[in-house]
C-alpha cells in the first residue's frame, strides 16, 4: 500500500510547514498525518550550535532501513524523514518526520518509531557549541531505553 518513502539529508534549512502542506497534498486516501519537528535547543543556557557531521550514503542507507521497517511493521500510505547536518543555529529546525496512515495509531506509532531509532541509530555525530568551546554530544540512556519498546 505505501509509496516509496521519502528521504532527505541535507544543509539547507527548510520550511517546515510548506514541507508537510506537500507531503499532506498527496494523501488522498489517507485518514491521518502525523509530524513531528526537532528544533535545536538551548538546555544549558549558553548553545551558540549544533554541528552535525555524517558520512553521506552510509546515512542514507541507515535511514532508509528504518524507513522500510517502519512501513512493513505499519500501516502507512507514506513516510517522508528530513534530516539537517551541519552547523545549526538554536531555534533552527534540525529534523522532521511525516507518517500518513489510515488510521491515526499507525501513524502515530510509525512516527514514534521513527523519532526513536533516528535519535540512537541513524549515523549523525553532534557536537555542542558553545562560547567556552565544543564538545561531542554522547548517547543518552533514556533514548536507548526508548528502543527496548519495539
Amino acid at each position: 500500500m505505501a509509496s516509496l518513502p521519502k528521504l532527505r539529508v541535507q544543509s539547507e534549512e527548510f520550511d517546515a510547514g510548506a514541507e508537510l502542506n506537500l507531503f499532506t497534498q498527496s494523501q488522498f486516501s489517507m485518514g491521518a498525518v502525523v509530524s513531528f519537528l526537532g528544533i535545536v535547543r538551548d538546555v544549558t543556557g549558553g548553545l551558540q550550535s549544533l554541528e552535525i557531521e555524517h558520512y553521506p550514503g552510509m546515512t542514507e542507507r541507515a535511514i532508509e532501513t528504518i524507513l522500510k521497517e517502519a512501513v512493513s511493521r505499519w500501516d502507512l500510505g507514506d513516510a517522508l524523514v528530513i534530516h539537517r547536518y551541519g552547523s545549526i543555529p538554536v531555534g533552527a529546525p534540525i529534523m522532521m518526520v511525516a507518517t500518513a496512515s489510515p488510521h491515526r495509531a499507525d501513524a502515530f506509532e510509525a512516527a514514534d518509531f521513527l523519532m526513536d531509532y533516528l535519535k540512537s541509530r541513524a549515523p549523525f555525530w553532534k557536537k555542542e557549541v558553545t562560547r567556552q568551546g565544543a564538545d561531542w554530544v554522547t548517547a543518552k540512556d533514556h533514548d536507548e531505553d526508548a528502543l527496548k519498546r519495539w
